[in-house]
């Protein structure tokens, strides 16, 4: 069974397809009978993937099916068979087939997809006595969530040097991962599929993002002392202002009071409905009816001066977290500390 999508990273194409699957096949046929060509592919490339759907992917769709699926449980599906019945009603004869065939050839298409099925602690492992360029290599091709989960299992001596060498990873050969990845999955069991991948420095955030506050602070501290700009890239990468739309309203209430009533208005304009939702919902009353105000009066700002406040709330935020009051995300991170 493949893990779930992580709501906070849903793509559109992702979205579309928990939605189709939630409402049932007669009507995802109907929308994807006015869907184009290219969007079904999409979707249904995406459809395929999933087997279950949680509260949190629910959620990132629609609040209402989270009043319906609260709390840990799941819906367990068949998104690949359904996808296929979907396809058959809504398109037919070879259109449908040819869809068919592009969406096995990508999913044949996919690195280290099989990781998803292997033990972590069995996986790591095999690849811990590696050298680190290999480890690296392994890592930006796996998906994040896995790689996130054998990068704290490497010894913390290891970390920060095979995070550096993530973030440094150019063109992999397609040959060397097919070789690599067959020889794993050949000692696992599992299934193979090649790839040719780079690696970068938003392979290794999306890394970081799933390790716990331990693997975290040893990977930065490396990285810090190798490279002060990169360190500096990669948290800025890590969490923009938009990313605090997904954490606790809690947490939101303790950073707005570190937030200057001009520095709000101004991160606030070019912001999302939900962002602004996010903020509203957790001021008080006057104070929202005034920020309402404010912004309806305020005139054209320059964006750089939007992206500085927008900045400062969150290092705001980091600060909050740094000294315990607040938990961000991430693995080890979902409490909030009081």
């Amino acid at each position: 069974m493949a893990e779930p999508i992580n709501p906070e990273k849903m793509t559109g194409a992702e979205k579309a397809a928990v939605f189709l699957l939630v409402m049932g096949e007669e009507y995802a046929a109907k929308i994807m009978g006015k869907m184009s060509d290219r969007e079904i592919r999409e979707v249904a490339f995406e459809m395929s993937k999933i087997d279950y759907i949680s509260p949190e992917m629910l959620e990132a769709v629609s609040l209402d099916f989270v009043e319906r699926f609260e709390g840990e449980s799941k819906m367990v599906i068949e998104g690949d068979s359904f996808f296929k019945n979907v396809l058959a009603s809504s398109l037919g004869g070879d259109k449908a087939e040819a869809i068919l065939k592009d969406v096995e050839n990508r999913k044949r298409a996919l690195p280290f997809v099989w990781s998803r099925d292997v033990n972590v602690a069995t996986l790591a492992g095999y690849i811990e006595g590696e050298h680190p360029q290999t480890i690296a290599m392994v890592l930006a091709h796996m998906p994040s969530e896995i790689a996130s989960e054998i990068l704290m299992y490497v010894p913390d001596e290891k970390k920060g040097d095979i995070a550096l060498r993530v973030a440094r990873l150019g063109q992999i050969s397609e040959d060397v991962v097919r070789d690599v990845d067959r020889a794993l999955k050949n000692e696992l069991s599992g299934a193979v599929g090649p790839g040719g991948k780079a690696g970068g420095l938003q392979v290794l955030v999306d890394i970081i993002n799933g390790v716990d506050k331990a693997t975290e602070d040893v990977v930065m501290e490396f990285v810090e002392e190798d490279s002060a700009e990169m360190a500096n890239d990669i948290r800025n990468m890590m969490f923009v202002f938009e990313d605090m739309v997904a954490i606790d309203d809690r947490a939101m209430r303790e950073i707005l009071k570190k937030v200057e009533g001009q520095q709000l208005t101004y991160a606030l304009k070019t912001a999302t409905d939900d962002m602004k939702d996010k903020i509203f919902s957790n001021l008080s009353q006057r104070a929202g009816e005034m920020l309402k105000d404010d912004l309806d009066t305020m005139g054209p700002v320059r964006l750089a001066e939007v992206e500085e406040a927008q900045q400062s709330i969150v290092r705001a935020a980091k600060e909050l977290e740094a000294d315990g009051t607040i938990a961000l995300g991430g693995k080890g991170k979902d409490d909030v500390l009081v």
